[in-house]
């Protein structure tokens, strides 16, 4: 068993999960990965981040709500999210996920908010991305995806690498000449749904990257393997590819070095900025996809004495 595996068991644990999203901001640990529980507190890191030349992508953290007022609550505060990025002119857009937007009570329920959080930000001169959620909703997700992009051209969609599936998508998705996310993906899949092994991962998404960077797509490069940025730069030389024809995208918090040298090198660079209560699973996500994401959770743990604070 690796140690992200035997730290996520551990931490997964209800007694252990509940004493960290009690304390997680609090103590400080959580914001490398999450900007706040506010959104006041997601914007004052944008306009920071924003000062420095980057681009933002703000996220209201949750998922899987229960019934359709809590859908058109989320649905609400995304729209005032995008009049907040508006009214500090931040150059940003917001990401959002269709589980929020109810998406398991019904499919029409979801292309209506998402349609409706599209048309805002077209009027606001904004753009949206749609998150890929695990692979139970990945047919969904492009089905809603395909209904609203076909009526606002504002909308992106975030397509995962380490599904076998994902090359067939992005054939699909073609006509529609869409802004498509390249992520590798963070969720737990099964062997015959996701590729399991890292190299095949990287190949996969360095074919994917492909497809995107010589089709009609805007390729959003999201990764902080230094390997595969360093690809997509060749590529893009290669190509001649201007710079508002792409843009490289990463995570708040993480890799701050190598956006570091992206920004140096020109290269249009726009950050995942995540805020909410709800935060404890994306949190959990960022521990599976990097060894130094666990071994830094790992530290401040120690530091801050969680585990034996839970004993008393």
């Amino acid at each position: 068993m690796s140690l992200q595996d035997l730290v996520y068991r551990v931490l997964s644990k209800p007694a252990v999960s509940r004493t960290l999203s009690r304390t997680g901001m609090r103590s400080g640990f959580a914001h490398r990965f999450v900007a706040g529980e506010t959104i006041e507190e997601a914007l004052a890191a944008s306009q920071r981040l924003a000062a420095g030349g980057r681009r933002i992508c703000l996220n209201h953290l949750g998922e899987n709500v229960a019934n359709e007022a809590q859908a058109r609550e989320a649905a609400g505060s995304y729209v005032e999210m995008l009049r907040q990025i508006r009214a500090r002119a931040i150059d940003g857009n917001i990401a959002i996920k269709l589980t929020h937007l109810g998406l398991d009570l019904g499919r029409d329920l979801a292309v209506e908010l998402a349609s409706g959080i599209a048309a805002q930000a077209r009027d606001l001169g904004l753009s949206v991305e749609i998150d890929m959620e695990s692979s139970d909703y990945t047919s969904l997700t492009i089905d809603v995806f395909e209904a609203v992009r076909r009526k606002f051209d504002n909308i992106g969609l975030a397509i995962q690498c380490y599904l076998r599936r994902s090359e067939d998508d992005l054939k699909r998705l073609e006509p529609l000449h869409p802004k498509i996310r390249l992520v590798k993906g963070a969720y737990r899949e099964p062997p015959n749904v996701a590729f399991q092994d890292k190299a095949e991962v990287d190949q996969n998404y360095v074919r994917l990257l492909d497809r995107l960077l010589d089709g009609p797509f805007f390729p959003a490069i999201a990764t902080h393997d230094p390997r595969l940025v360093d690809y997509a730069e060749r590529r893009i030389r290669e190509l001649k590819r201007a710079p508002d024809r792409y843009e490289f995208q990463m995570l708040f918090g993480i890799r701050r070095d190598l956006q570091n040298r992206l920004r140096a090198d020109d290269h249009p660079l726009r950050i995942y900025v995540p805020f909410g209560t709800e935060w404890f699973p994306y949190f959990m996500r960022r521990l599976v996809e990097r060894p130094a994401n666990t071994l830094f959770v790992l530290r401040s743990l120690v530091a801050e004495g969680l585990f034996a604070n839970r004993r008393h």
